[in-house]
């Protein structure tokens, strides 16, 4: 039907007022596992150290001559390894006018930037201590970095060909990406258990590799999806090895391709800095912020951990 002439509609209205939420949506995500999971402890330096011994390899012919006199065994100590911290920053800045005017979800804009930059801030430190990077020594000019997880297994690794692990200088090199299997997970376990007391209790994969663990998994026995009230239970939690359990969790800002074999006792976040927050000198009709961190990663003994390197990307 035809519209009569002259009515009056929305269209050519030009005060009519506007339909806002007064709620702010934002979903992006904010778990961070492995700063959630690690301990704590402080800093004194930017450059800061602990120190690492092992046990003497097995001796499998130690065998004496009956009154023979003793040969002293060699001994060692305690090597000290390090890490330099890393300053991290987020700033803000609002005009007064934008933090004076009303707003839809929020009543003062400063505050809620101030907030978000301080989630900001957290996703940033859980990426970067799982990011495959090299430690810089600070300079003039010269921003300085951790030696972030990456860089740091050098005993129980499982790459890729052509991979190869890092050192105290530089990153590992990364191998020909393969799909994620069983046989992987548990090659990484074996390595693992062989060489520190006890199996690392948490693995931190990808979004896409946690998937595939749920669906690659399967254990010793025939798998059964179990159908109730239309519910089906398609995930693995908890892995069962021969050698202990592993609790399986998501790391939304790590490296898709790696997985991370942790043990929480030997791991654990250096504050030199603790997260804090200062109004920065107001120059104009702004007000300016800045928040900001200076921390380290403590890999208290890198064998205690392990790493399933170079898997690709994608949901299997």
């Amino acid at each position: 039907m035809a519209v009569p002439s002259n009515t009056l509609q929305t269209y050519q209205s030009s005060y009519n007022a506007e339909d806002v939420s007064d709620v702010i949506f934002n979903v992006s995500p904010l778990d961070t596992p492995l700063l959630s999971m690690a301990n704590r402890t402080e800093a004194e330096a930017t450059y800061t150290e602990w120190p690492i011994e092992s046990l003497s390899a097995v001796d499998p012919n130690n065998a004496n001559i009956e009154g023979d006199d003793a040969t002293i065994d060699a001994s060692s100590t305690p090597v000290r390894v390090g890490n330099y911290t890393q300053l991290m920053d987020k700033t803000l800045s609002v005009t007064t006018t934008q933090d004076r005017i009303k707003k839809y979800g929020a009543k003062e804009e400063f505050v809620r930037q101030k907030v978000k930059k301080g989630k900001e801030l957290k996703r940033d430190m859980e990426s970067i201590m799982l990011l495959n990077q090299a430690r810089v020594i600070g300079a003039a000019g010269t921003a300085q970095k951790m030696r972030s997880m990456g860089s740091w297994l050098t005993t129980n690794v499982n790459r890729g060909a052509g991979g190869a692990s890092g050192s105290t200088t530089t990153a590992a090199t990364d191998g020909t990406q393969r799909a994620f299997t069983e046989a992987l997970f548990r090659a990484t376990i074996v390595t693992a258990i062989t060489n520190a007391d006890e199996l690392p209790d948490t693995v931190l994969a990808g979004p896409a590799n946690r998937a595939n663990i749920s669906s690659q998994l399967s254990g010793n026995s025939t798998r059964f999806y179990e159908l109730k009230d239309g519910q089906l239970n398609a995930s693995i939690s908890v892995y069962r090895s021969d050698y202990g359990p592993l609790k399986i969790m998501m790391d939304r800002f790590q490296r898709e391709r790696d997985m991370w074999f942790l043990n929480r006792k030997m791991i654990a976040i250096r504050t030199l800095e603790p997260m804090q927050y200062v109004d920065l000198a107001r120059t104009g009709l702004t007000r300016k912020g800045q928040m900001w961190t200076n921390f380290t990663l403590q890999v208290s003994n890198e064998a205690a951990h392990a790493v399933l390197a170079d898997l690709n990307t994608a949901v299997i």
